[in-house]
């Protein structure tokens, strides 16, 4: 009797031993394979599609050197990874590409310069940096001048994306006749023809790429060939912006007289005040004092309810 009692006794904590230690073991291969990475077919890469071949402004891209590949894909992994920013330039793309096109055709400036204005600006007419450069092409107040856009207290034409467009334009020809070479007419943009010139005299180089540049201007040509790459293929970075903003037709008021109060103004032709700034956004007093012999175009939307 003892020993059957003993034998069932021990049975049990047999049993029992087993027990814990199967758990033991499940719990602890369970918990491996969570924290497990997965298999490398089901990981999402953080890296970006890289073409083979690049050109910009029809100038080759010297993709197999390290330091401009490297440069390259950090600009297109900034771009890709920051969605917000992105988005909103893919969203804008059509609305200000169909104005600045043709003008880039017209001034014989090649298109992918249209890129130029996106690292500007994000296409943004309203855009003002730290520095007061504005408008869409970014425009400090004496180049733009010098290029002959009127800046006064009552009007900008640096937000006039028209007009901003074509003295953008003429800066870029001067630096085109200057260094032979539109990717350094794109860099010295930003840092300028004195900077870019003493850079090139310095280092006895003449490629944009074998110049050793300023932190902003050295990266400016890559942010711009990582916009044109992801605006012109942006399903290979996962981009799929449905609802693009559309092209706003309008009709040009010819202005050759004061108007004492742009708010009459608006209403005279049939849209609020708001809508006539978001339009003009170059007029920047409540009215427009007009010189002798000046002419003026005020934009007014052909689709008036749509802003009502």
């Amino acid at each position: 009797m003892k020993r059957n009692i003993l034998l069932t006794f021990l049975t049990i904590l047999v049993l029992l031993n087993s027990a814990a230690i199967g758990y033991y073991v499940y719990h602890d291969q369970k918990e491996h394979e969570e924290n497990e990475e997965p298999p490398f077919h089901l990981m999402k890469s953080s890296d970006v599609d890289f073409p083979t071949t690049f050109s910009l402004a029809g100038e080759p891209v010297p993709l197999e050197r390290i330091d401009v590949a490297e440069a390259f894909k950090k600009e297109l992994i900034v771009n890709t990874y920051l969605h917000s920013h992105t988005i909103q330039v893919l969203k804008n793309a059509p609305r200000y590409f169909h104005i600045i096109e043709p003008i880039l055709k017209a001034e014989g400036v090649p298109n992918d310069f249209k890129y130029l204005a996106v690292i500007e600006s994000s296409l943004n007419p309203l855009a003002v940096s730290y520095a007061g450069a504005t408008g869409i092409w970014q425009l400090m107040s004496a180049t733009a001048k010098e290029l002959g856009l009127e800046v006064t207290n009552d009007v900008d034409e640096r937000y006039h994306v028209e007009k901003a467009t074509r003295a953008a334009c003429t800066y870029l020809k001067k630096a085109y006749q200057k260094f032979g070479s539109w990717t350094l007419a794109a860099a010295s943009y930003n840092g300028g023809m004195n900077m870019l010139t003493r850079q090139m005299d310095r280092q006895k180089e003449k490629n944009f790429y074998d110049l050793l540049l300023g932190e902003e201007t050295g990266r400016y040509v890559y942010r711009m060939l990582a916009l044109k790459q992801i605006m012109e293929e942006p399903h290979l970075y996962d981009f799929y912006v449905d609802h693009l903003y559309p092209v706003e037709p309008t009709t040009q008021v010819k202005v050759t007289k004061n108007i004492k109060n742009l708010a009459d103004f608006a209403q005279e032709h049939g849209i609020s005040y708001k809508t006539l700034k978001r339009f003009n956004p170059w007029l920047r007093q409540t009215s427009l004092k007009v010189g002798k012999h000046k002419t003026y175009y005020i934009a007014i939307p052909e689709n008036k309810q749509a802003y009502k």
